[in-house]
């Protein structure tokens, strides 16, 4: 892989992953270039894992008064607070 994994998109990282996957499953990937795959997917999982973090992080779910009316947002992790 050309491209640094910090670099990649999620949906890119994700398809690496898979890729690796797939060739680890069929058992067509001699020992040493397995161990390398299996530690390339280690480090895609770690930075697919961190995007997400991210991304939930960044998500506000609306509060609503006890009318029903909305009255702000909070975040994510606060929701059901």
């Amino acid at each position: 892989m050309d491209t640094p994994i910090a670099d990649l998109s999620f949906e890119d990282a994700l398809r690496r992953l898979e890729e690796i996957v797939h060739k680890l499953e069929t058992g067509d990937a001699k020992l040493g270039e397995a161990l390398d795959l299996y530690e390339e997917g280690t480090r895609l999982r770690q930075q697919c894992s961190a995007r997400l973090d991210a991304a939930q992080a960044r998500i506000e779910a609306i509060r609503l008064d006890a009318e029903g009316r909305p009255v702000g947002v909070a975040p994510f992790d606060n929701a059901n607070s």
